[in-house]
């Protein structure tokens, strides 16, 4: 325990008292700048593989480990954020996250090639991978619960409006300049943010003691990084051949299966003397488990659309690049711009009067997608993009909060990795299931001697349908979830 928390425990002070809220804002403050640094980096590279497979020379496949290495060290190293929010304190945690990112992004700026470049996108990955639990176990520890939601709404501008502008900076670098100034874009304000951050941010939690079970950190690593690894690959080998590799693709699946099976029953029995790397006892919260459970969903949603929409609109309707960029920029800045308005609403009424008609609304524009054709006018796509954004802003914020507010303030580290582990899985499950659809509808219907274009747009539709279905269980669990009472409930069940 540090001496600040020591004092303030013995005066009474609890972390969000009135007397530390100029604290805690710029400590806040500095955590999403800095989250929204990482986030940016993450999309930004989106738009650059076609430009790096000419300039490196290498194939498609081999250019995508850019993505698939980063989503996959996201994968492993995201569980283990739970053990060492619990050992490492705010500060070092910070400077650790964000020199790790900088060093990494440096490699990435001075790669002369793909294997270095793809080092560096590895090394992002894990200070990318501490800074979002770090983020949210913060807010939680240090603002009061009724006042949480507009805080968790500035967050949702960090989540929707930095992975949306990526690709618009990205290609704008890409068009002007040579692509190793998408990292020194990157890189000053990373050091920037770490240099801050060294020089203002304190303590403000109180680690203790935790053991760290090497088993579980390996099981871990199988049991999250096969899933990712194995339905990124579903997805890019759909994607780029219309079928699978020389590596079966079920083979990482099984094994991040079965390993994730392993993991639990390892887990089940280390919580029970405080010892597990990820405590799954976050889950005997209903209130957790039911927000997890739609903001699975609705991840699922987003990815799958993401990487729909710009096929759909190059492809089909005959967009470039950069007016598909500009077509889906409006979206993410309205996502953004609604958090804090969502996030104080929240405070008023709660999460269900948000987050059902969100659902309602999200749902409402897959079903819209699934009449999409070769005539469908771009503005309709803009329109139905903004709505699909309206819906995703009053899903996230309260599903947010109201999950992390049910569990127990000791699990708030778990409860965020938890969050962020799924969030990875809904993504890459997202991506192949919509993918896999498309590819496999598509091809149905070209042998069926329908046309190339016409057959895309049916296999675009296919995997439109299914999204819809599976939309329609966030609506219905959108109704179940609720405000937890005076925050973090005294015990694990809510």
């Amino acid at each position: 325990m540090t001496l600040q928390a020591t004092l303030d425990e013995t005066a009474g002070i609890a972390p969000h008292h009135p007397d530390n809220a100029a604290r805690n804002r710029l400590v806040i403050a500095i955590l999403l700048v800095s989250t929204f640094v990482v986030f940016l980096n993450e999309t930004i590279m989106s738009v650059a593989i076609p430009h790096l497979m000419g300039d490196l020379g290498v194939t498609a496949s081999a250019a995508q480990w850019l993505t698939t290495g980063f989503l996959l060290t996201m994968a492993v190293v995201i569980p283990v954020t739970g053990f060492l929010l619990q050992r490492i304190n705010t500060r070092p945690m910070f400077l650790l996250a964000m020199s790790i990112f900088s060093t990494g992004t440096l490699a990435c700026a001075l790669a002369p090639g793909l294997e270095l470049l793809i080092v560096g996108r590895v090394i992002q990955a894990v200070g990318t991978a501490i800074m979002m639990p770090l983020l949210m176990t913060t807010v939680m520890t240090l603002v009061p619960p009724e006042s949480r939601g507009k805080t968790m709404g500035n967050i949702s501008i960090v989540m929707s409006v930095a992975p949306a502008i990526g690709p618009t900076i990205g290609g704008f670098i890409l068009a002007n300049f040579d692509w190793r100034f998408m990292f020194y874009f990157t890189l000053p304000i990373a050091i920037a943010a770490l240099v801050l951050g060294g020089l203002r941010i304190r303590n403000v939690s109180a680690p203790r003691y935790a053991p760290l079970d090497v088993l579980s950190v390996i099981l871990s690593a199988f049991a999250f990084g096969g899933l990712v690894y194995g339905l990124s690959s579903f997805g890019e080998s759909f994607a780029h051949t219309g079928e699978p590799g020389p590596v079966p693709l079920w083979l990482p699946i099984a094994v991040g299966v079965i390993a994730m099976g392993l993991f639990a029953w390892r887990q089940f029995g280390l919580q029970r003397e405080d010892k597990a790397l990820l405590d799954l006892r976050v889950f005997q919260s209903r209130n957790y488990t039911v927000s997890v459970s739609m903001m699975l969903v609705a991840m699922m949603a987003l990815f799958g659309t993401v990487i729909l929409l710009p096929i759909y609109t190059q492809n089909v309707v005959g967009l470039d690049t950069l007016e598909t960029g500009l077509l889906l920029l409006p979206g993410g800045l309205i996502m953004g711009l609604l958090g804090p308005v969502v996030g104080r609403l929240y405070d008023r009424v709660g999460p269900k009067v948000l987050a059902v008609p969100g659902a309602i609304l999200v749902s409402a524009v897959l079903w819209a997608l699934t009449t999409v054709g070769q005539d469908t006018a771009p503005w309709a796509l803009l329109a139905g993009h903004v709505v699909l954004s309206v819906g995703l802003a009053l899903i996230f914020t309260p599903v947010f909060t109201s999950s992390m507010g049910s569990v127990r303030a000791e699990l708030y580290s778990h409860a965020s990795a938890v969050l962020g582990s799924i969030q990875q899985l809904a993504g890459a499950a997202g991506i192949a299931l919509f993918v896999a659809l498309m590819t496999i509808r598509t091809a149905a219907l070209t042998s069926e001697g329908v046309d190339q274009v016409e057959a895309l747009a049916g296999g675009i539709r296919a995997a439109f349908l299914v999204g819809a279905i599976i939309s329609l269980f966030a609506i219905l669990a959108a109704f179940f979830i609720r405000k937890p009472e005076g925050g973090a409930p005294g015990h694990g069940g809510h």
